[in-house]
């Protein structure tokens, strides 16, 4: 049987040989960088880029403190104290290979339920420069139609009394912020790396919000001197399975409670506003920028909602998992499709890349089979993913006439789904934030056909749309007469 070694600090120098380690002196790193939603992307995405130019002896003053928000987050914390910050990272290929390296940028992890105060304290030290984000598109206390701050979020009023610990995680960026303003105590950067568009704007509208109910002048303060820059970023990280743990121990001697697997391609496009200073991040390969917005809307418009127009017709149709999906050749051909002649057509010129090459090279990924992202987590939350991901595509197409029926077909997908049973009659539960919400408008359609778009919280005025509604409802009674598959396949012909 083969010798495994327990992951953190004391094992480093036996594991050197089998996996790459750190090759920097963890104790001498300082953490300029506060965290705020420790998950498998934010390990396998920006705490990858940040341990690389560590290991070129860099970036010593840039090592990142973690937080957990939320009471869930307490397993991964009780892993990776014990590990002292430390996790294994696989990257998958698609022909079955894989490489595995041990990741030392995060230098700890505090859970925020468990002690508010050790997280401001992090928070509102001079150290701390940058405070970065992935809290997931419903993190956000903006309204889901408009954009702009919602006042009525649950936690938001209570965080702008601030006589109390903070519910949010924009609760804690903006007591951070006024404590900093009163100790003279300069300004951090806010850097969102959610899949949102506009997410450094997203995260100003955020805090200038909450931070304006509870002072004018502090939420002033916060527009002059704090920078939120934009930010695309990429890289297919499914959620860590048992199966991956006994892999990582089996296949490179390592017991690591919460190692993180992902695809090998990783992308990071960042803009250079910073309020006090940045890691030379382009050294680690981030492609540094005036404006996001062309990469980004590429991300949105053809990664991520092309995931939604795979997640539900597939689920419908009995797959489990997107790579399978993806290599149904209806399937994959359909998200190509919609890509191609609904998403491209509403982008601007990316500088640098040929955006139908790109489509191309998505749908590999996507059937990458080593990865086995499941479509449960692309189904995950949808009423924060169709209004900011394919809504878009949908009204700049209406705008200048182009084809909309994929779009509409995705969307009574996921109407389909809202009803929370699969072609065989199969129940299955729905994650999404607004569960009981789109449930009962999906309950409604069986006697009012377009009951699920008329939701104006979710679509808008959509349903007011004669052409779009006209697909919408073409799509759903197909969906009920011929199946989510049959239905891909014609769709494809129009």
């Amino acid at each position: 049987m083969r010798q495994t070694t327990k992951l953190n600090a004391r094992a480093l120098s036996s594991l050197d040989g089998t996996v790459p380690v750190p090759a920097y002196d963890r104790s001498q790193v300082r953490s300029g960088i506060v965290h705020l939603g420790v998950g498998g992307f934010h390990r396998a995405h920006q705490a990858m880029y940040l341990d690389a130019l560590l290991n070129r002896g860099e970036a010593l003053d840039w090592g990142i403190t973690g937080v957990g928000l939320l009471p869930g987050d307490a397993g991964i914390n009780e892993v990776l104290t014990a590990q002292d910050g430390l996790y294994t990272l696989v990257e998958k290929d698609s022909d079955g290979s894989r490489r595995a390296r041990v990741i030392g940028s995060l230098q700890r992890h505090l859970l925020a339920p468990h002690d508010p105060e050790a997280v401001l304290a992090r928070l509102t030290d001079p150290e701390t420069k940058i405070v970065s984000l992935t809290i997931t598109e419903g993190g956000y206390p903006l309204d889901d139609v408009t954009g702009e701050f919602d006042p009525d979020r649950p936690g938001v009023r209570e965080d702008a009394r601030g006589d109390a610990a903070p519910r949010t995680a924009t609760g804690y960026l903006v007591e951070a912020l006024a404590r900093r303003r009163a100790a003279g105590v300069p300004p951090f950067t806010v850097m969102s790396c959610d899949n949102i568009p506009g997410n450094g704007d997203a995260a100003a509208r955020s805090v200038a919000g909450l931070a304006r109910l509870r002072d004018d002048e502090l939420a002033g303060w916060i527009e002059q001197h704090v920078a939120f820059p934009n930010s695309m970023v990429d890289r297919i990280t499914p959620a860590t399975t048992d199966a991956d743990r006994a892999a990582v121990t089996e296949q490179f001697g390592v017991e690591d409670g919460w190692p993180v697997v992902c695809e090998p391609f990783a992308q990071w496009v960042l803009e250079d506003r910073f309020t006090a200073g940045r890691p030379a991040l382009e050294d680690a390969g981030v492609h540094l920028v005036d404006d996001v917005v062309p990469y980004e809307l590429m991300k949105l418009r053809l990664l991520n909602a092309g995931h939604q127009a795979l997640c539900y017709l597939a689920h419908l149709a009995g797959y489990q998992y997107a790579d399978e999906a993806t290599r149904d050749e209806v399937f994959g051909a359909f998200v190509h499709a919609y890509m191609t002649r609904e998403g491209i057509p509403t982008l601007p010129q990316v500088p640098g890349v040929d955006l139908h090459e790109y489509a191309g090279t998505l749908v590999e990924r996507f059937a990458n089979p080593e990865i086995r992202d499941t479509l449960a987590r692309l189904c995950t939350d949808t009423s924060d993913r169709i209004p900011k991901f394919l809504l878009p595509v949908v009204r700049t197409q209406l705008a200048e006439g182009g084809e909309v029926h994929r779009a509409a077909l995705v969307v009574a997908a996921w109407a389909r789904y809202a009803e929370g049973v699969d072609e065989q009659g199969r129940p299955f539960e729905i994650n999404d934030r607004r569960r009981d919400q789109v449930a009962a408008n999906a309950k409604r359609q069986q006697d009012e056909p377009l009951a699920f778009i008329r939701d104006r919280s979710l679509f808008g005025d959509l349903a007011e749309d004669s052409r779009f509604s006209a697909a919408y409802l073409e799509a759903l009674e197909s969906l009920r007469e011929r199946g989510a598959r049959e239905t891909a396949r014609l769709w494809l012909q129009k």
